[in-house]
């Protein structure tokens, strides 16, 4: 599993990071930690897109994502 912390990043840092981790790392579950929902958006969309299942969950107005390769 793959971490990417990017709270406190503004767009569209949170989507090059989560991109760079996702075309380094295409087989591994990668886990993005965002801070707003705008990122989440972006984010959850890049992912889908690109053919990830994405499940989102919020905790203390933070999210967690977790991206995995469609049908892994």
């Amino acid at each position: 599993m793959i971490e990417v912390d990017v709270r406190g990043l503004s767009c569209p840092l949170p989507v090059v990071k989560t991109k760079e981790a996702l075309e380094k790392n295409p087989d591994e579950t990668i886990v993005v930690l965002v801070d707003t929902a705008v990122s989440r958006d972006n984010v959850d969309r890049l992912a889908r897109n690109k053919g990830f299942s994405v499940n989102a969950e919020e905790s203390d107005g933070e999210f967690r994502l977790t991206i995995k390769k469609e049908g892994g």
